[in-house]
């Protein structure tokens, strides 16, 4: 399901549904919704990497006020109704780069039969599937950790980037990593929130870094919000980021950068300076 939001939005939950054909934006119970776009961005080539898509109203209302609707028996046709029309919406406000989805990991269903409806949209609005992110939200409790690994090898199977989001809130953690190695894994604010001034977060922090660079697995840095905290994930290798010191997100509309988050100073990833 799109990524609905900043860390702590919702990311709506899926069931199973035997009539997977019958999916559709239109049949989401008479929601109304729309989508706001935050950049993720790559500090080191000061680029926009990706968006992620957060419901919001069809004004803008908050995401609660939609997610407050959401129940047993509208929540799996809206959960397909928002992969269709994130990448839509991404597709007619002109993101070029990745676009990133999120689900819960409590959804049981069959990927491989419930994953058309996204296929469907992405073909529908040119949006090539290997731009598309999803994310399992690790914040959350985790019933059965195999199935979420399962779920997400389907998804990597079918040429999706995979990721964990709100690494090290939740329950899952290393031992989901130890059934799943994900594309990336989005480390959760808590460990970003003043990480430069706390040397317990900056243990944590270099701890998982370590791991994931033995795992192959890319870092991505959410919820930046000062540049000490930028500056620090910067100098340990992290290059994606994703947080209101670049940018707010975005409603109906491409995200856009704030030139002075970019660093002052360009570093490598290894904290030394570019030629």
């Amino acid at each position: 399901m799109p990524r609905l939001m900043h860390s702590s939005d919702f990311v709506p939950m899926m069931v199973i549904d035997p009539r997977c054909d019958s999916c559709g934006e239109t049949q989401a119970a008479a929601l109304q919704f729309s989508y706001a776009y935050q950049p993720i961005v790559d500090v080191v080539r000061r680029q926009i990497w990706g968006h992620e898509a957060l419901v919001r109203g069809p004004a803008g209302e908050s995401a609660y006020s939609v997610l407050s609707q959401v129940n047993d028996d509208n929540r799996y046709r809206f959960d397909q109704a928002c992969r269709v029309k994130a990448i839509k919406g991404a597709a007619q406000v002109g993101i070029e780069e990745r676009l990133s989805i999120n689900f819960l990991p409590n959804a049981i269903y069959k990927p491989e039969v419930c994953i058309r409806t996204t296929l469907t949209a992405a073909r529908a609005n040119g949006f090539p599937i290997s731009r598309i992110v999803f994310e399992a939200t690790e914040g959350e409790a985790v019933n059965d950790g195999q199935r979420l690994a399962e779920i997400l090898r389907e998804y990597k199977r079918t040429g999706f980037t995979t990721a964990i989001d709100d690494f090290g809130a939740g329950y899952a953690g290393l031992n989901l990593l130890a059934d799943f190695q994900p594309d990336i894994i989005k480390l959760d604010m808590a460990l970003v929130r003043n990480v430069d001034k706390s040397k317990a977060r900056q243990a944590i922090a270099r701890g998982i870094l370590r791991m994931c660079g033995e795992l192959d697995i890319t870092v991505l840095a959410e919820g930046v919000e000062t540049p000490g905290e930028r500056d620090f994930y910067l100098a340990e290798g992290v290059a994606l980021m994703q947080g209101f010191l670049f940018s707010r997100p975005a409603f109906q509309a491409r995200g856009e950068v704030d030139p002075a988050a970019w660093p002052r100073e360009e570093l490598h990833p290894h904290g030394r300076r570019l030629a």
